[in-house]
């Protein structure tokens, strides 16, 4: 496979849009209902695991 040929993957690009509904979600959960320490907790849990795996996928991507 060449190095083209593996950066046009079409399961890269599944992964980076997953990624950023994930970190969509994470961003709606932050302003979704009363602000509580829990709350918050969990969305940027989900917003830095959105973002983690687009920077895997990103870095995969450029290797």
């Amino acid at each position: 496979m060449s190095t083209r040929e593996h950066a046009n993957d079409t399961r890269h690009y599944l992964m980076l849009t997953v990624a950023i509904i994930i970190g969509i979600l994470g961003v709606y959960i932050r302003f979704w209902g009363p602000e509580s320490f829990m709350l918050t907790s969990i969305s940027n849990v989900v917003l830095v695991i959105g973002i983690l795996i687009a920077l895997k996928t990103v870095f995969t991507i450029m290797k």
